[in-house]
């Protein structure tokens, strides 16, 4: 598999490190921002071909960025994974509503999720 950019939009530094050395370690080429503007920007900027995206952010929450991403048609195909704390029902609801391709509640497994990752970026190729 080619290498592959991925946005890792999260504000918790530790999630963000943890998550950005695995993919790394596959060989993913990794962006992070840690509000949702600066997601937004990005996003639109980089194109990239997955995005990891927590939903409490500053400046505009992931539900939002989801929202918008998917809204548009320059964008809407480049898959979303939520991860997240918020472990509600209504929650994944909204997450699911916004557009999300998955809604991944933490703390979650590391091995799975890396492939779940390597899932959506093979649908990419």
């Amino acid at each position: 598999m080619s290498a592959k950019k991925i946005l890792i939009v999260d504000d918790e530094v530790d999630s963000v490190e943890t998550i950005r050395f695995l993919l790394e370690r596959e060989g993913n080429s990794v962006l992070v921002s840690r509000d949702g503007e600066d997601a937004l920007n990005q996003a639109r900027r980089e194109n990239p071909h997955l995005i990891i995206l927590d939903i409490m952010l500053p400046k505009l929450d992931g539900y939002k960025v989801c929202m918008q991403l998917k809204s548009d048609k320059r964008y809407k195909q480049i898959p979303i994974l939520m991860l997240t704390a918020k472990a509600q029902q209504k929650d994944k609801i909204l997450g699911m509503e916004a557009g999300a391709d998955e809604y991944i509640i933490k703390p979650f497994d590391l091995a799975a999720f890396i492939e779940k990752v390597k899932t959506y970026l093979r649908k990419e190729e």
